[in-house]
């Protein structure tokens, strides 16, 4: 087609500007030229946006697949999303501090991250009320308790009537019903009167007690790290509740509060989710202040 000329260029010319061209190696595929770094898979369309984050509870990024506990698989006779607590013999629960409430007074729905021993998110607690009902009735309302997984599925459910805590009133004492899944009964949580240290009964979805909690006289968080205990029915200690000192100024300023359970690796998981619910129930009764006040006293009186 040049008319018997050479072609272009002078003869041949390695191409992309002096770059050499793949070498084969003998049937084994071509070797890349050195200082040929391959790219990774193309994983959006040119001008598409990147994939999204996936999320975890209501309003909160799941973040890095190291954040979140992996759920274990192949549980037999285990509530969905329960599997959690198969694997775990201690929880530390963490409330998260709002500005408005530490500043104002003014209650605001609880929030409250869950995590294992390891630091790794297994749920996520927020509590459901009404405006009227946080900033009237305060430590002691009625509210709804909905513990969410990783894949933003609500798995336990803990419902708090209006009752009395004080001594006063022992036909009107505080109870708190846990629900996996929710609508399905798995146990509840029992204040027993008493008059010094506070006492509860933890029972299982046909109303029999299994374990009890046992509290200290003194529940002022400025004493430090304040410990309930559970025991068994003979008596035995198997696990606890504590209370954990979080620092000075978020102890002053805030009811935001750290908590730690432990309880035994073989315990029943639905026992696991109701000592759960109990937290929340010791946490709004003793720990909760009312417009930035303490509230404690000694005893239940």
């Amino acid at each position: 087609p040049y008319g018997g000329q050479q072609p272009p260029y002078g003869g041949q010319q390695p191409p992309y500007g002096g770059m050499s061209q793949p070498q084969s190696n003998g049937g084994g595929g071509f070797q890349p030229a050195p200082g040929y770094a391959p790219q990774g898979p193309i994983v959006t369309q040119p001008g598409m946006p990147p994939p999204a984050q996936p999320m975890g509870p209501p309003g909160q990024p799941m973040g890095p697949a190291g954040d979140w506990m992996s759920i274990p698989a192949g549980i037999p006779n285990c509530p969905r999303g329960l599997e959690y607590l198969t694997m775990v013999d201690q929880l530390l629960v963490k409330q998260k501090v709002e500005l408005l409430e530490a500043f104002t007074g003014f209650e605001t729905n609880n929030k409250f991250s869950i995590k294992n021993a390891l630091g790794q998110k297994v749920y996520y607690a927020v509590e459901d009320n009404d405006c009227c009902t946080r900033n009237m009735c305060g430590p002691a309302r009625p509210f709804d308790m909905k513990v969410f997984d990783n894949f933003r599925n609500e798995v336990i459910h803990m419902y708090r009537p209006l009752a009395c805590s004080a001594c006063c009133f022992p036909c009107c004492l505080q109870t708190m019903e846990v629900s996996s899944p929710p609508g399905s009964v798995v146990g509840s949580i029992e204040q027993e009167w008493s008059i010094c240290a506070p006492s509860f009964r933890i029972k299982n979805h046909i109303g029999d007690t299994v374990l009890r909690i046992e509290g200290p006289v003194c529940t002022f968080t400025m004493c430090g790290d304040v410990e309930f205990k559970v025991v068994s029915l003979t008596g035995e200690t198997v696990g606890k509740i504590s209370k954990q000192w979080s620092g000075l100024a978020r102890e002053i300023f805030t009811d935001a509060d750290f908590f730690g359970i432990t309880f035994p690796m073989d315990l029943d998981v639905r026992m696991k989710a109701v000592l759960l619910g109990a937290t929340f129930l010791i946490d709004a009764m003793f720990f909760e202040k009312q417009a930035n006040r303490e509230t404690d006293r000694p005893g239940m009186f």
